[in-house]
């Protein structure tokens, strides 16, 4: 007994530590998973905790915590884990299909993304270009093959106001004619 007790004083609580198996599992289900797609750290955490709930039995909410640390340090070591890169890239994909500012900020901060982060890598976004893409997509304002009436205007605007879009910029699409438009996309930045 007094060994026991020497062992718990020296050591702390056994159940708090990982095994080098979990530790093992860990660092491979980063990798797996920062493999196939770009992660913010909070995407990494939670899934790592939630994966390490179901496969290990009886496992302590310290060994998770332990285990979500070096899986968010892998994925750091690795370089793998970067959520300024990871604001950027989103950034521009959303862009590349009509996705407005806004909505992109907000998406950024949902997925575990620091406010300055994502307001920096939203900072050069062009909602007009956004917007002619999200037009074009729905067959909105100067790529509708078919008349408007106030009523169909409405909806089309309010579907812009959805995407995040002011009504300025939904107005202005529906301005345009079908050269102007295009022209826009063909001149814009690649994103």
């Amino acid at each position: 007994m007094a060994e026991d007790t020497e062992f718990s004083e020296t050591n702390g609580d056994a159940s708090a530590v990982p095994t080098a198996r979990m530790l093992a599992w860990a660092k491979n289900s980063a990798a797996y998973r920062l493999s196939k797609r770009m992660m913010t750290e909070k995407q990494l955490a939670e899934a790592i905790s939630r994966k390490a709930r179901q496969k290990f039995e009886d496992i302590t909410d310290e060994q998770v915590t332990a285990l979500v640390r070096t899986a968010v340090q892998f994925g750091y070591d690795v370089k793998a884990l970067d959520d300024t890169t990871y604001a950027q890239v989103r950034t521009r994909s959303s862009q590349r299909v009509g996705k407005s500012r806004k909505a992109i900020r907000q998406t950024l901060v949902q997925k575990g993304v620091a406010r300055e982060i994502a307001d920096e890598a939203v900072s050069d976004a062009d909602d007009l270009r956004a917007a002619v893409i999200y037009a074009r997509r729905r067959a909105f304002g100067p790529f509708r093959k078919v008349g408007v009436d106030e009523r169909q205007k409405a909806k089309e605007l309010s579907a812009f106001a959805r995407q995040g879009f002011s009504y300025e910029i939904g107005n202005r699409i529906f301005a345009m004619d079908r050269d102007e438009a295009d022209e826009l996309l063909l001149d814009g930045p690649m994103f």
